[in-house]
Formats: structure tokens, C-alpha cells, sequence
């Protein structure tokens, strides 16, 4: 179910930052959505959540920020950052099994 891997950050006056676990088990724990897709979202460390293959990047963002404002994390003038991780092993599973490499 959760296929994918994301990072999840805030920018600040020193750069982005990760979002911290209390965060995103928040947002995952207590969203008040009603939108199902959330279901998929698990957060596992500072930064990082693994979603399902439903989850859209674009509405997560949207419903995180105006979650994280709500609880006052995120300050108004800050943004997330959502980027997906690459799977480890994307290239070799991408490749016919005899082209494997040893």
C-alpha cells in the first residue's frame, strides 16, 4: 500500500528543514479531511512519509500547509517542500530479468 517515498520539508531563513515527526504524525493521526486518499500517508522519521500510488503530491502539499498554519508549525511566510524519493532499486527492476547486473 505504500509504495512511494517522500521528503517532506519547510523552508526557513536557514534553508529547508525537514518537517519533524510530530508534524507529519499530526497531519496523518488528526486530518479532518474527510478525503480518503489520506488514508495512505505514513509518516516514519523527520521528514520522510511513505504514501500509496493515490496520493496526489499537489493536494498533499495544499491540505499539509494549511494544516501545519492551522496548528501554527508553519509560519505564514514558509512553504513545503515535497519531492518524491527515487525507488533504490527503480533501474534494475526497470531492466528484462537477463539483463541484470552481478
Amino acid at each position: 500500500m505504500f509504495q512511494r517515498e517522500i521528503t517532506v520539508r519547510y523552508s526557513s531563513e536557514g534553508g529547508p528543514q525537514p518537517c519533524p515527526l510530530k508534524w507529519l504524525d499530526n497531519f496523518a493521526m488528526r486530518n479532518f479531511t474527510n478525503d480518503v486518499m489520506f488514508d495512505d500517508t505514513l509518516p516514519v522519521g523527520d521528514g520522510i512519509m511513505k504514501i500509496g500510488s493515490r496520493v496526489s503530491l499537489d493536494r498533499l502539499k495544499t491540505a499539509m500547509e494549511d494544516w501545519f498554519r492551522k496548528k501554527s508549525y508553519l509560519p505564514q511566510e514558509s512553504t513545503l517542500i515535497i519531492a518524491e524519493k527515487a525507488a533504490a532499486n527503480a533501474s534494475a527492476l526497470e531492466r528484462p530479468l537477463g539483463e541484470q547486473k552481478q
